[in-house]
């Protein structure tokens, strides 16, 4: 069949609170196979926005990341945020050694040492929270500083260097135009520290994940010096800032939800599945991300997808899919299936989900116990949220206990 649909401008800049984007959820109601035009990049693209449709393209190969290096792909930010030589670019069997191989550093014996790390991060940021005294910024006190300090401290990076590679990594993530060459220029200079640190490790290894990833084997496989670099890059940039904006995201909509607090309070055995009913509910980022092209005519939901299209599916939209879900739009903490796709889905699913899992659970949970009289400080209308980047997150989140 032809497209049904005329092509749509989708800045997909709504930023009002974690109110969902309206015109997202138009495209899911309607005819969930869009043609859209986004702020950057060249021509069209298809979007995908049904819990089903998503996981055929995320997961059929007629769908390829790889076919989209060095287009300039229809996008949300003036610079493209992947690197091409990435993992979120391979398509299989290529991504599946990786994938093998990265998975080593995130095996259960390296998990538990960094859960036990994570712990320790969150009770000595929650000491310094209780010093400073009630009212506090939770952003400035627990979810700024946890992630960062904690794939800092996983990957082994100098504590002097940790400010700067946070600057490139938000400069990355900014959807302003006149970003564009700063957004080059941050890529390159994160880029380089990361050829000369992961060269130092490979060299000369020790306990931490980027050495562990430097010597990992899967037969007679291993990663060479460039997948060595990037993979630490797509990590640094994956697993500080993301996981900082879901733990502000969660604690906010609970704080301004009495009822759902009240309920996890007095029964904590539903805290892990209210965990993951709060990131399927929240949505956490601006439109859509990387992109795949269609390697030949593809029938998907009454259209066809001609070979050399660009998709983009929208996670978000799959996790609010009525099809899939019951009362989607409502937040249901004691719901237990299906599972969401906040961490992706298919063969590029997060590889850091683990870690960030574990921040959220800990951070969350020991936050709660710790203050058991927790409240927001001020209305929950007065809180100020980001608007200039692709992530939705509260800029401060002043809570009282």
């Amino acid at each position: 069949m032809e497209p049904k649909s005329t092509t749509r401008d989708c800045a997909f800049d709504f930023a009002e609170a974690l109110e969902f984007d309206p015109t997202l959820k138009q495209l899911l109601d309607g005819e969930t196979i869009s043609r859209i035009r986004l702020p950057y990049g060249e021509g069209e693209a298809w979007l995908v926005t049904s819990y089903e449709d998503v996981r055929t393209v995320t997961t059929d190969r007629r769908f390829s990341r790889k076919a989209i290096i060095g287009r300039n792909f229809p996008r949300m930010t003036p610079e493209p945020i992947v690197q091409d030589e990435a993992i979120n670019v391979m398509d299989a069997p290529a991504s599946s050694r990786l994938r093998s191989l990265v998975s080593k550093g995130f095996a259960p014996r390296h998990m538990e040492h960094m859960e036990r790390r994570v712990q320790h991060v969150v009770d000595e940021l929650l000491d310094r929270m209780t010093e400073h005294g009630s009212p506090a910024d939770l952003m400035e006190h627990l979810a700024g500083p946890l992630p960062l300090t904690t794939i800092c401290e996983v990957l082994d990076i100098p504590e002097t260097d940790r400010s700067q590679l946070r600057a490139h990594a938000r400069t990355m993530m900014d959807t302003g135009l006149d970003n564009r060459d700063n957004a080059v220029k941050a890529k390159a200079e994160l880029r380089s520290y990361f050829a000369t640190l992961t060269a130092q490790r490979r060299k000369d290894p020790g306990d931490d994940l980027i050495s562990t990833l430097a010597t990992a084997r899967d037969g007679d496989e291993i990663l060479n010096n460039q997948e060595l670099a990037v993979m630490a890059m797509v990590l640094l940039i994956t697993g500080q800032d993301t996981t900082t904006y879901e733990i502000g995201n969660i604690v906010y909509t609970l704080l301004s939800r009495p009822e759902e607090l009240a309920m996890l309070r007095s029964r904590p055995e539903l805290f892990p599945q209210a965990i993951e009913e709060l990131l399927r509910f929240i949505p956490f980022r601006k439109g859509v991300g990387i992109p795949r092209m269609a390697l030949e005519d593809v029938e998907l939901g009454g259209v066809t997808i001609r070979q050399g299209d660009i998709v983009h599916v929208s996670y978000l939209t799959a996790n609010r899919d009525e099809r899939k879900f019951d009362r989607p739009d409502e937040l249901d903490l004691e719901r237990t299936t299906p599972p969401h796709m906040t961490f992706g889905w298919g063969g590029h699913h997060c590889l850091g989900a683990p870690l960030a899992s574990a921040e959220i659970r800990m951070a969350v949970g020991s936050l709660l116990k710790r203050f058991p009289g927790l409240k927001l400080a001020k209305p929950a209308d007065e809180v100020r949220w980001n608007t200039t980047s692709i992530w939705r997150f509260p800029l401060a989140l002043p809570v009282a206990w």
